[in-house]
């Protein structure tokens, strides 16, 4: 009960002094700006199958959110057909958002499925993710509905206190993992309390579990 109680402070403190956050899985470029996909090129994931730095010398601002790309052509080709390219679920973690949680955004980890490009906060949810990618997809779909528009602080809080029914956790996630892979080690880049006091990309930015990325200037 003890541990319980000091859990939901901890949570109640960081969703005061940190506001709800955005509802768009960004960090701030040194204009403020909330950039996505830690200034990746969301076109590059279709056209290059890899993921591109892009640069602000060639940006698109839209609504909440602003995105970098590689090239003018791929800001183009972006301009024409967003729903085409936008990462789903905001750019958040599409593990996460199967349970309603808007946690992390990785642009080294994602996976193009149906046309659709999926971004994860980390290997180890992105691991989860692909033991059933139909099931997540099929749950996070209706819950990106209700959600999107929520701040992601908030929005992961109230999915905290209150489980989907089809909730997984992690460890069962593992267990299922090392069961049909044996011979694969299950990534070691799991959640961290952080999450909750960092931006989404922080993971990624700040080199948890590969290589720095950095901001986006």
């Amino acid at each position: 009960m003890h541990s319980l109680f000091r859990f939901l402070s901890v949570l109640f403190l960081t969703a005061f002094l940190g506001g709800c956050g955005a509802p768009w899985a960004t960090v701030p470029n040194r204009a403020g700006e909330p950039v996505m996909l830690l200034g990746h090129d969301p076109v590059a994931y279709f056209t290059e199958s890899k993921q591109v730095k892009g640069s602000a010398q060639h940006k698109l601002v839209m609504f909440q959110r602003t995105y970098y790309f590689a090239t003018d052509q791929n800001r183009f080709d972006f301009i024409a057909d967003p729903a085409k390219y936008e990462p789903q679920y905001g750019g958040f973690c599409a593990h996460g958002l199967a349970f309603g949680r808007k946690f992390g955004s990785d642009p080294t980890h994602w996976q193009i499925v149906d046309g659709r490009l999926y971004i994860f906060g980390s290997a180890a949810a992105q691991a989860a993710w692909s033991l059933d990618p139909t099931w997540h997809i099929g749950h996070a779909d209706p819950i990106w509905q209700d959600i999107q528009d929520e701040g992601w602080r908030s929005a992961t809080l109230s999915a905290t206190l209150n489980k989907v029914p089809h909730h997984r956790s992690m460890a069962q996630a593992r267990t299922e993992w090392e069961k049909r892979f044996p011979d694969q080690p299950w990534p070691a880049d799991e959640a961290s309390w952080r999450d909750w006091f960092k931006r989404p990309g922080w993971r990624a930015a700040e080199g948890v579990g590969h290589p720095a990325l950095g901001y986006p200037e």
